[in-house]
């Protein structure tokens, strides 16, 4: 049996697009919709991620081993992961991707953490941006300055690499819900995970 493509095959790139529920993506597929582009296939309908662009998350810590185990696992969940290993590189870098959520050491050198998240919350373009603390630092004065700070979360190392990307996927939906103030306070009541 012969068989022939009438349109080429585009490559995309490695980042996947969607809703992760359950470790699983979701997607939103209709009949009859009209292809938007070239690149979606025509017929009698399409898929498209069911919430737009993938989650972007800005990594900050000195030790690349943690960059590294917080990329593979926030990829695998289909996040974009943007790595900074220093305060300063994350300042910089928050202010000029605007991520969904910045995952935040505390203890780094030069610019430490609670100045990182001090100047984001001061300033007009990143103050939104959510901030999870990933520290070794688990004492509860350390929570409660995370907290005052604006922190949304606060993940003590050693902490578990796997469950990361559900994680930052349900404080960015429990944000989206209006629940911001309910995730501060969950910092120093020791509700965290």
């Amino acid at each position: 049996m012969k068989a022939e493509v009438s349109q080429p095959i585009r490559s995309t790139s490695l980042r996947r697009r969607g809703v992760a529920v359950g470790g699983r993506r979701v997607w939103s597929c209709q009949a009859g919709d009209r292809p938007r582009s070239r690149s979606q296939a025509s017929g009698s309908g399409s898929a498209t991620p069911a919430s737009g662009a993938a989650r972007r998350v800005l990594v900050v810590d000195d030790e690349r081993a943690i960059r590294l185990l917080c990329r593979v696992n926030l990829a695998a969940s289909g996040m974009e992961v943007i790595e900074a290993a220093d305060g300063r590189a994350g300042l910089e870098l928050a202010r000029k991707e605007r991520p969904d959520l910045v995952l935040l050491d505390v203890m780094m050198p030069d610019v430490d953490g609670w100045t990182v998240a001090r100047e984001l919350a001061e300033g007009m373009e990143t103050r939104d941006i959510p901030v999870v603390f990933l520290t070794a630092r688990a004492d509860t004065a350390d929570k409660r300055l995370g907290e005052q700070l604006g922190g949304v979360g606060y993940l003590v190392k050693p902490f578990d690499p796997v469950s990361i990307g559900d994680y930052v996927e349900d404080v960015l939906s429990r944000i989206e819900r209006g629940e911001r103030e309910q995730l501060r306070r969950e910092i120093s009541s020791g509700r965290e995970r």
